[in-house]
């Protein structure tokens, strides 16, 4: 894949980190093009990645292999409005990250023989340690699923799911994850100030704790209910939390919070995917 020519429609922090990812990879900068509406966005890329940046969507995407929808849902269709002759002329690759917009959507807006891959990739992708779901369609081959692998592999985990509706349930649980662990942190640190340490104190000890418990987890081999209970001594400060956590509905709120979440997904997909 070292002559796959990649063009990012959108020159936002997904986009920025998937770049300096593949560029850390090995891939030649001269290969990728970015094209955003703003100027100062696209030369600010240029120059951190000695990429190529525009402003006009349809010169970036003439002759890429793959191009890479990296925009917003509420702007998707405009975007596709415009690429769909290239796209169509051409056949590349298409990538969306643009969460909750459906294949089929984008098979409406850009012709239905698009090889097209849903791409939900999680914010840590920003420092290289993303989790990212993919999906592809029947017009995508075994060489487009690869490179698709290849670029969001880049910037961390990556796995493909089957069935399309479980992008709603990859939404919910890593797409807007980092944001619950977030909470949790923030939480954490607060009651640790309530309890009386200074401020700077609780934050430490609750950073360190969360990458602690995190790096633990990826270097066992056990599952995190195991892992749990190994730092749970029967009688102990940890079960009388645990249990006060159970007792108001922990595992309940957090199911409530996912199917929200997915909900929304859902939503998004009838809200930005209308055909109008």
């Amino acid at each position: 894949m070292t002559d796959t020519r990649l063009t990012f429609i959108g020159g936002g922090n997904m986009a920025s980190s998937l770049v300096g990812g593949l560029i850390a990879d090995g891939w030649q900068p001269d290969l990728i093009r970015i094209a955003d509406p703003d100027p100062q966005q696209t030369d600010r890329l240029t120059q951190r990645f000695s990429v190529a940046g525009m402003q006009d969507n349809r010169a970036a995407a003439a002759q890429a292999d793959a191009v890479i929808l990296a925009v917003k849902p509420q702007v998707i269709k405009s975007i596709t409005g415009e690429l769909a002759e290239v796209i169509a002329t051409q056949q590349p690759l298409v990538i969306s990250i643009a969460a909750g917009i459906r294949e089929t959507t984008l098979r409406g807006w850009l012709g239905e023989h698009t090889a097209i891959v849903r791409a939900m990739p999680n914010t840590p992708a920003l420092v290289q340690s993303g989790a990212t779901a993919l999906y592809a369609n029947p017009a995508v081959s075994k060489e487009q699923r690869n490179l698709a692998e290849s670029v969001l592999r880049a910037v961390g985990l990556t796995i493909w799911v089957d069935d399309e509706n479980l992008m709603d349930a990859v939404t919910a649980l890593s797409g807007s994850g980092p944001a619950y662990f977030f909470m949790f942190m923030e939480a954490l640190q607060s009651a640790g100030a309530e309890l009386g340490l200074p401020v700077e104190t609780a934050r430490l000890l609750t950073l360190q704790t969360a990458f602690g418990a995190a790096k633990l987890a990826l270097e066992s081999s056990e599952d995190a209910a195991v892992l749990r209970q190994r730092v749970t001594s029967p009688g102990g400060t940890t079960e009388r939390a645990l249990e006060y956590l159970r007792e108001h509905g922990f595992e309940d709120h957090v199911l409530g919070a996912l199917e929200a979440a997915a909900q929304r997904s859902r939503e998004i997909a009838t809200e930005f995917g209308r055909e109008e």
